[in-house]
């Protein structure tokens, strides 16, 4: 009774999982080679089957494609790559018929070059909608306003010969940063959140959230004294993490109060990755509902460097407000290519996915990573990143963006075409269809991860406590009113044991398919990369 009790004020973005879906590479239905809105339709029984509560969509709006779909250029549309709005909206009714919430790309930053607003902003100095945008004039030998730097490299401003003034970008030189102090463009901004809202979406992931607010005197940035060139050479005081970006986040709050149950999730790419402010972006309850912590993707597979992480960010995350949790995305490296290993590399991806998946937190999963998918091997005349040819092909973020992996064979089961980027190696068994009949298989955890996580409202909401272990142990407790569980994962690459407290076990799992559980909890023994997820009496 008292777990029912507990499932009954369950919140979907709080206690859910969360699947990211780059949709160019998810799946095709078309045979065009690149992922459409009625492919991920299509594969919404994958979905369920997993037990995901949301789906957060990248950018499908219409869009030049110069850094796929982050140049926007329609926020109240479907880019036609990807379908229509009809489309759309027969995935969100399909997914919402799962009870699947979906989630969408907002990009407030910037624009397209080609966005409307953008164009009737640099027809003329005198334009409605120049203010719109940040122009300014060059200094007196005619080099830009102030030394900052786009992260995609060189100047942040470009030159237009036309009207004589330089305009900024943060990042490609066709994404112009939006001017949020002008109140019209907040407004306008408000009601894409509105249109979409309305449609019924449940939720948005916000781009680059810390850069909306510049220094409104545009001063130069200190360099930093690592002395790096470019964006990485500087400490980025003021062309980001402005102060006044929290009022506008507040503002953006209020916008969602008007909707029950809906939310939003912010990326604070820092340049000097910062955990507490990154938490500060959750206000005191009343900015994002979510913003996304970076440190597991940055550090190495230790148990130490974890534990160290975890800590830190349970500790900064404001009272009355949720943490969250990501190892893979769109931007980064698969971790189970960053953490591969010659022997244990499979049964590390394994413990992570028990990691992810028992924390205190909302877990954010990456397409693929449910099969244990690898980052591909990406030619360079295949290259699409924008990043890869504005600064060094190492930049790539291509290979963590393959087409999702659906079955053996050519194509992958993702398109009957030629797809955008090469398929991974390895696909042949890190399939789904391959995985689907196996019981021992990374999907078949990932799905049996979730559905405890689910049944047992101490996981999916409860308390979190660490318990003394060896040392390349995490062990903690979770208990919830009328449920309790212990976690134990060895990280290292020697058997270790860890101490838990001692309990009947009622059920569980172990990350190594088919080794039983104790009856009871205690001193437990785990090989190499393995783990145990225990549900006990309470």
């Amino acid at each position: 009774m008292a777990a029912t009790a507990a499932m009954a004020g369950r919140l979907w973005w709080k206690h859910g999982v969360i699947y990211q879906i780059y949709p160019r590479s998810f799946m095709d239905s078309n045979g065009d080679g690149i992922g459409d809105l009625d492919g991920i339709r299509q594969r919404l029984d994958h979905l369920s089957f997993l037990g995901v509560d949301g789906i957060w969509i990248s950018p499908c709006f219409p869009s030049p494609m110069k850094d796929f779909g982050y140049d926007v250029s329609d926020y109240c549309d479907i880019d036609p790559m990807f379908g229509d709005l009809a489309s759309f909206d027969r995935l969100l009714a399909e997914a919402h018929a799962r009870d699947i919430k979906v989630i969408l790309d907002w990009v407030p930053n910037h624009t397209s070059d080609q966005h409307a607003w953008f164009l009737e902003s640099r027809r003329s100095v005198k334009d409605p909608k120049r203010d719109w945008y940040v122009w300014r004039d060059p200094k007196l030998d005619g080099s830009p306003p102030n030394n900052w730097q786009a992260i995609f490299g060189g100047s942040a401003w470009e030159w237009d010969t036309e009207t004589g003034q330089y305009y900024l970008h943060s990042f490609l030189t066709e994404q112009p940063d939006l001017n949020w102090r002008n109140p019209d463009v907040e407004a306008a901004m408000h009601d894409v959140l509105h249109f979409w809202l309305k449609r019924g979406v449940d939720g948005f992931r916000i781009d680059v959230i810390h850069k909306i607010a510049k220094d409104p005197e545009l001063r130069d940035n200190p360099l930093h004294e690592n002395g790096l060139p470019g964006y990485l050479g500087q400490i980025h005081v003021n062309d980001e993490d402005h102060p006044d970006v929290h009022g506008m986040l507040r503002s953006i709050r209020r916008v969602f109060d008007r909707y029950p149950e809906r939310m939003t999730v912010g990326e604070v790419a820092l340049s000097h990755p910062d955990p507490a402010v990154t938490a500060s972006y959750l206000g005191k309850g009343d900015e994002l509902d979510l913003a996304f912590n970076f440190s597991f993707m940055l550090g190495p597979w230790t148990a130490a460097d974890y534990r160290r992480e975890i800590d830190q960010f349970l500790g900064l995350i404001p009272a009355g407000c949720w943490p969250d949790w990501v190892l893979s995305n769109h931007d980064f490296a698969r971790h189970a290519s960053r953490h591969d290993h010659p022997e244990l590399g499979e049964k590390r991806a394994r413990v992570a996915a028990a990691l992810m998946l028992t924390l205190r937190g909302t877990p954010f999963l990456y397409y693929g990573e449910e099969i244990g998918m690898r980052d591909g091997v990406i030619p360079e005349d295949r290259m699409q990143d924008p990043l890869a040819w504005t600064i060094h092909p190492k930049l790539s973020r291509d290979p963590e963006r393959t087409p999702m992996q659906w079955a053996g064979g050519a194509g992958a089961g993702f398109s009957d075409g030629e797809p955008w980027l090469p398929i991974a190696d390895g696909h042949d068994q890190r399939n789904v269809e391959t995985q689907r009949w196996d019981p021992g298989s990374m999907l078949h955890l990932y799905r049996d991860l979730i559905a405890l996580r689910r049944a047992t409202p101490a996981l999916e909401g409860g308390s979190f406590d660490w318990v003394d272990s060896d040392t390349d142990v995490l062990a903690w407790k979770r208990r919830a009113p009328g449920s309790r569980a212990l976690v134990a994962l060895n990280l290292g690459e020697a058997p270790a044991s860890a101490r838990l407290p001692e309990a009947r076990v009622t059920g569980g799992l172990h990350t190594a398919h088919g080794s039983p559980l104790p009856a009871r909890s205690g001193t437990v023994e785990l090989q190499p990369c393995e783990g145990l997820v225990l549900v006990v009496e309470d």
